[in-house]
Parts: structure tokens; sequence; C-alpha cells
């Protein structure tokens, strides 16, 4: 592979392994997560809950086992509409070509154990997108507002980075675009934060501190500020085991959602100049504490529990994209997609080809613009 698919390759592979294995420990403290698996999660394990089917009945999915979530589902339907349309994507594109990939064709939900549509299993957040722009018909631009401010644009945006791989403001500013028709406030703002810092990921000579710099740098407001409060923190740890208490204390101000994770209160989730989703500084911080490193960048995410799998999802396409394939470990890749009967490598490469176009197309008009001007300005 060239560097290009080895890269984007391991940033959608290392994404949906993230996924899978914190898919068993979402939502639960890292206290819980180690009495119920007798110790850290070290890879691949079953539900947190032996009876899944009924012990959450408005979530009645079956987590852990190497199952993917919903965050590799919509993932992989954005890499869909970029095959579909070869070009840069924005909120309008998620209207035309993402609903229908949402709602038109069933394929293997491994949660549901069944054929379904991708809609019948994404949280009421994405199942917004649906309600909003089919059947609402809202201008899509403005679709986003309104909705939960979660994580839930910023899980599925990685491959905004692949495509805009060394330009981390060209992939800010396209997330931003994309994802208007899904969040809105700081939920949007970790979309194009997430994007840009996967951009930068995939820069021959990137690392898990150019990374951050970049993060911080595209960030605003609330998010800027708890990238640089979790980040900093995460410099005084030197592995993931015992830096819990301390992140969660520094992500603390920033977060609308209660220690007792479950728990909503009013102002959870609201919009915000000055909050911070929990995933995305999260993610940061443990790929710094990991040094880039795959497999504890991921580790980190899925015993710090709480939205595990976000977290450890969004830290896997970070790393895999520093690091390639080959960081993301075989027998992870080759469990998880087995278990969830998903081809978790061919995606990434697919991305890349349409990384290759589009970068081609770039190219083709910056050229014209460039000689418009140049015969404009008299050069």
């Amino acid at each position: 592979m060239t560097p290009l698919e080895d890269k984007a390759a391991g940033c959608v592979a290392g994404a949906a392994v993230g996924d899978a294995l914190g898919g068993a420990t979402e939502g639960w403290t890292p206290e819980q997560i180690t009495q119920r698996y007798g110790g850290t999660v070290e890879g691949v394990v079953p539900p947190f809950n032996t009876d899944w089917r009924n012990a959450r009945p408005i979530a009645p999915y079956h987590k852990g086992d190497g199952h993917i979530t919903d965050d590799t589902l919509m993932t992989h339907a954005l890499i869909r509409v970029y095959e579909k349309t070869a070009g840069h994507l924005d909120a309008y594109s998620m209207a035309e070509h993402m609903v229908p990939e949402m709602m038109a064709e069933k394929q293997w939900i491994p949660e549901l154990e069944a054929e379904a549509l991708p809609l019948q299993r994404v949280f009421l957040a994405e199942k917004w997108i649906v309600a909003r722009l089919h059947y609402g018909h809202v201008d899509p631009r403005e679709a986003g507002v309104g909705n939960i401010v979660n994580c839930g644009a910023a899980m599925y945006v990685a491959p905004v980075g692949v495509v805009n791989a060394g330009d981390p403001d060209a992939a800010y500013a396209e997330a931003i675009d994309l994802t208007g028709a899904h969040q809105s406030s700081y939920g949007r703002e970790a979309a194009g934060v997430m994007a840009g810092a996967v951009a930068e990921a995939m820069r021959q000579g990137a690392t898990a501190d150019s990374v951050v710099a970049v993060a911080w740098r595209l960030a605003k407001d609330g998010t800027r500020a708890a990238i640089d409060a979790v980040c900093s923190r995460a410099r005084d740890f030197g592995h993931w085991e015992g830096s819990f208490e301390g992140l969660r204390a520094a992500m603390r101000p920033y977060d609308t959602v209660a220690d007792t994770y479950r728990d909503q209160g009013l102002g959870a989730r609201r919009p915000s100049r000055v909050h911070s989703i929990e995933e995305l500084p999260l993610a940061l911080a443990f790929l710094l504490i990991a040094k880039g490193d795959y497999r504890d960048t991921v580790l980190g995410g899925v015993n710090y529990g709480r939205d595990a799998d976000s977290i450890a999802s969004m830290g896997g396409a970070i790393a895999g994209a520093l690091g390639g394939l080959s960081c993301v470990p075989s027998a992870w890749v080759s469990q998880v997609g087995t278990a969830s009967r998903t081809d978790l490598v061919a995606p990434g490469i697919a991305l890349a080809g349409v990384a290759r176009r589009i970068h081609r197309d770039d190219v083709a008009r910056r050229r014209a613009h460039e000689d418009a001007f140049a015969e404009l300005a008299g050069e």
C-alpha cells in the first residue's frame, strides 16, 4: 500500500476496533469495569450485562463480543457517501446522500444480530438527521439546531480528515459545514476539530504532540479550553492506568454530563460557548499519554468508561492514522471483523482512492484560480 492507503486503512480500521472494544464498557465507571471483568480490559470482552437483551430496555443492543456500534456504522456510511460523490461534502450532502444511506438499504447490524436499516440502530441524536432533513424539510445548513449537543457528529467524521489529509484547516471547514445538518454549538465544533486532528495525523512525520497542537489551534471557546486543560493534565501521566481521576477532574468544569453518567440534569447537552463534549479531549489525552501508541490510546478510552466506545473510536482513528494499519493489532482487527461480519480494512483503502481523486481536482481548481488571479493582478 502507499502511505496514503496505509494511513487511511489504519484510521478507519483503528476507529472500528476502538469502537468495538469500548462498546462493552460504555456507560460504566472504571471501578465498575474492573469489578465486572476482574481487572482492566485488555481486548475483546463479553457484554457488561450478561442479560443484555433486557438489562436496558431502551437500548437492547448486543455490545461487547467484538461488535461495532453506531459510531462505525455511521463512519462507513459517510465513506460510501464520499465514494458516490467523489467530491467534498457540505450540509446538502447530508440531506442528499447520507439520509438515503441511513434509511434506504438494510445491512448487517451486529448489535441487533439482524439485517436492518442503520436508522433502526442509531441513537436518537442521529435519527434527528432523518427527522429534520427527510421528514421536516429543514434547510440542511440549519438542521442541527435544536438537537441535543453531544459527540454524535464527531464520532464518525474521521473520513473528512482523511479526504483532507495534511490540510487540517480544510478538514475543519468541511466538517463544520457538513455537520451543521446534524449538530450545533460545541458538538459541531468538536466534529470540526476531530476532522482537523485526523488530517494532521495523516501527514507524514506527524506526532501525538503535533496532533494536539493542531486541535488546540483550530478549536474555539469551551472546546479549546477543555483540550488545553485535559491535555495539560495528561502530560503528568506516564500510562493511562492511574490517570482517570485526574483527567476527569480536568474535564469536569467543561462537561455538562454528570459524574453519574446516565443522570442528566437540566443543563446537560444544551448549546453553550463555555462547554465541551468529553470524548474528544479525552481521546487526545490518551493519545498524548500513549505517545501515539495505538494499543494504549484505545485501552485508555476503553477502561475510562463513560462514553467509552466513542472515546476509544476517536483515539483509535487518530492513532491509526499516525501509525498506519500495522499499528492496529491484527488479532483485534480479525476478531472484530469476524464478530461484526464487517470488513474493517477495505473502507479505508477505498477512502484513500477517493481522497486521491479529490486532491487531483483540488489542485486543478487551485491552479485555475492562480491563473485567473495572476491575469487580474497583471503578474
